[in-house]
């Protein structure tokens, strides 16, 4: 099975003690986040965890625990953007970013970890000029330590709206124009672009609109088939594989603006100093009332089939 630890909030940025204490102790439990008394306890063990799937802005505070992850499947998207702090406030310095990102690569495969440059928005600062030379910046920087840069163009969900009340939609012509420029530019570097949630619009330019966490992706990082259940996207124009997320909303301290996850930032800082590293879970522990569910966990792995794949 696929254990995700990235959709609600960064992981590895802000609570990598607490979850190589997960690790180390063999198991996590997950609070629903619209049932907070159902709580689903997982086994984190690498006979029935057959990848781990990561998303951060901030991979360097896992690095030390990585022997912990070592008997595990990975798959790690490193979010890398031109934004100043005026968006992303939190985020650490870009420079130190991509020489973190290079750490991973090698660290871990070149199959194993992914670029994601999004959302893309366009401001009298950030312009699509100033999105081109940027993403050109990075991707010679990045060039030969991944192959998958993963695009998309902000969503305007409520939560955006509410803590970027300027931000505006990208018009077709503008994703259009951005998307094949892009595209070229990674094609250069020997990346694929991946849009994310986007449609088939840039395909015509070489895009793969696959899905930008699929299955497929697991596969390539971990050398094997997966007889994996058939499994909806998150949104209907998703085509991600993501199942089992052990995060929590409302607790990443990057605070960027055009977060989907987050509200208010006062609400980010009263819901994470609840955290406990020691804790079976990301925020607070068990309470009275709590309906404990333990999830029926299996290999998907093919025992039959193996990728021979070039990991490094």
């Amino acid at each position: 099975m696929i254990i995700n630890t990235g959709q609600r909030t960064d992981i590895p940025a802000f609570y990598s003690d607490w979850f190589a204490n997960r690790l180390r102790e063999g198991y996590v439990c997950v609070r629903n986040p619209y049932n907070p008394k159902q709580v689903s306890r997982y086994r984190l063990n690498p006979e029935v965890v057959d990848v781990i799937g990561f998303c951060t802005k901030n991979p360097a505070p896992m690095f030390k625990y990585m022997d912990l992850l070592k008997d595990y499947g990975q798959y790690w998207f490193v979010t890398l953007t031109s934004y100043g702090r005026d968006i992303e406030p939190n985020v650490p310095d870009k420079h130190k970013l991509i020489e973190d990102f290079k750490t991973l690569s090698q660290m871990v495969g070149i199959n194993r970890v992914g670029w994601r440059y999004d959302p893309i928005f366009i401001s009298d600062r950030y312009t699509e000029e100033y999105h081109i030379n940027a993403f050109q910046q990075i991707a010679e920087a990045l060039e030969g330590y991944t192959k998958t840069v993963v695009i998309s163009f902000i969503d305007l969900y409520p939560k955006v709206r509410r803590n970027f009340p300027e931000a505006k939609a990208v018009t077709k012509d503008q994703r259009l124009r951005m998307g094949k420029k892009i595209i070229e530019i990674a094609a250069a570097h020997g990346m694929t672009v991946k849009p994310c949630a986007e449609g088939d619009e840039l395909a015509k330019f070489g895009a793969d609109c696959s899905g930008c966490m699929t299955i497929t992706d697991y596969e390539r990082a971990i050398g094997q088939r997966l007889n994996a259940p058939k499994k909806k996207g998150a949104r209907e124009e998703c085509a991600c594989y993501l199942s089992c997320d052990i995060g929590a909303y409302n607790t990443c301290k990057h605070l960027c603006r055009y977060c989907y996850a987050n509200a208010e930032p006062e609400v980010v800082m009263a819901q994470s100093s609840l955290h406990d590293p020691t804790s079976p879970f990301l925020i607070g522990n068990y309470q009275p009332d709590d309906i404990i569910n333990d999830v029926l966990q299996k290999s998907w792995i093919d025992g039959q089939m193996v990728l021979l794949l070039d990991r490094m």
